[in-house]
């Protein structure tokens, strides 16, 4: 189906790891910003989602002939979700604020304590293959990983290559318009392991998110786990279940 489409080359190693220190240097300049101006990001590619072209539905169809029904919901639930991220941004108890206040008179005495949810850096996030809008580029591990203050880099599935090169670049224009670092969003693509292998062994990337197969999430999981500092990797792996 991507042949008929127009030819997509596969990502260099270069190329991920220039994706991935991009995503450090915006981390730098976005991991102690105000929670309304990252809410403002999030609205802005949520409305430029409502104002994708109208040829965008019938792309992702042509690619993965899942039908106009179907996609049609998936991409009224991937604008809800960028929504709904945006308004918790704006609320701001996802951060789960703890204060235990002093209390000299306790045994021992007991000094101030705080604790809040921080971002923990860039995010690669590994696209599905059957969702190709809210499990994809704009899905809800890409706009949660961007509501709560990483940068993300998204290896695109081959599955629906142009559908992804569309909904990436309705992404990066949002939040180049509404002022977020370059360098808050990038994606990059390729079928073979290459691709995959050097995000999650980049050293920027502290944590990957994966929706597919058993096998390749085992694959990504163990490979984190070689690193000198192992980083987390969230995966949804596998859809096998009992039949009777």
């Amino acid at each position: 189906t991507a042949a008929a489409i127009g030819e997509y080359p596969e990502s260099t190693v270069a190329e991920v790891r220039a994706a991935t220190a991009a995503a450090d240097r915006a981390f730098a300049a976005m991991r102690h910003g105000p929670r309304a101006e990252r809410a403002a990001w999030l609205r802005a590619i949520a409305d430029a989602f409502d104002a994708a072209p109208a040829d965008l539905l019938d792309v992702a169809d042509r690619e993965t002939a899942l039908g106009a029904p179907r996609l049609t919901g998936e991409w009224a639930r991937t604008r809800a979700q960028v929504r709904a991220f945006a308004a918790m941004v704006a609320d701001g108890s996802y951060l789960e604020p703890v204060h235990d206040a002093a209390d000299p008179d306790a045994v021992p005495p007991r000094g101030d304590l705080r604790k809040i949810l921080v971002p923990v850096g860039p995010v690669a996030n590994f696209a599905a293959s059957n969702f190709p809008f809210a499990f994809s580029v704009p899905g809800g591990d890409t706009i949660a990983a961007l509501a709560a203050g990483c940068p993300v880099v998204v290896k695109a599935h081959p599955a629906h290559p142009e559908t992804s090169r569309r909904c990436a670049a309705l992404i990066a224009g949002a939040l180049a318009g509404a002022g977020a670092p370059e360098g808050t969003f990038g994606m990059v693509e390729g079928a073979g392991v290459d691709v995959g292998r050097a995000l999650v062994l980049a050293p920027e990337i502290a944590a990957v998110a994966f929706t597919g197969s058993r096998r390749g999430g085992r694959a990504l999981y163990d490979l984190a786990a070689t690193r000198e500092i192992p980083i987390p990797v969230y995966a949804e792996m596998g859809s096998v279940n009992p039949v009777f």
